[in-house]
């Protein structure tokens, strides 16, 4: 055998291989946005899945062009319900009780770190 014959051969292992994980990866991203889905019924999650087990390329390929928007939207939607979720604790988390914040503002325009100004607006801020 030749260096070319066993290049071809690994060329098109690696390319079977990245064909298959992109039909996993597409295949568990419709499973997760059909559970996902609410307004979609479950009779109809059912028969998606059971065409996903017996036509899967073409179950692929028509639920990507039939629902892609929504699945786009839900992904969209998801994300930012996490990102909040994110935010809101990161913000419970690293701050302290407003009365803390204020003492700490008020050490600070004792030691004339902050200006009374400054005192001001961080006192609004922390009561708001």
């Amino acid at each position: 055998m030749s260096f070319w014959e066993n290049f071809w051969d690994i060329f098109w292992w690696f390319f079977t291989a990245c064909v298959f994980f992109a039909y996993l990866f597409g295949v568990f991203a419709i499973i997760g946005d059909l559970f996902r889905d609410h307004k979609l019924n479950g009779w109809w999650k059912a028969v998606w899945i059971l065409f996903l087990c017996f036509l899967p390329f073409v179950t692929l390929l028509v639920y990507l062009a039939a629902r892609g928007d929504g699945m786009a939207e839900r992904s969209v939607q998801r994300a930012g319900r996490e990102q909040e979720a994110a935010d809101s604790y990161i913000r419970r988390v690293s701050t302290g009780s407003p009365a803390e914040e204020i003492s700490k503002a008020k050490a600070l325009l004792d030691a004339g770190t902050i200006s009374p100004e400054e005192f001001e607006r961080i006192k609004s801020r922390v009561l708001v």
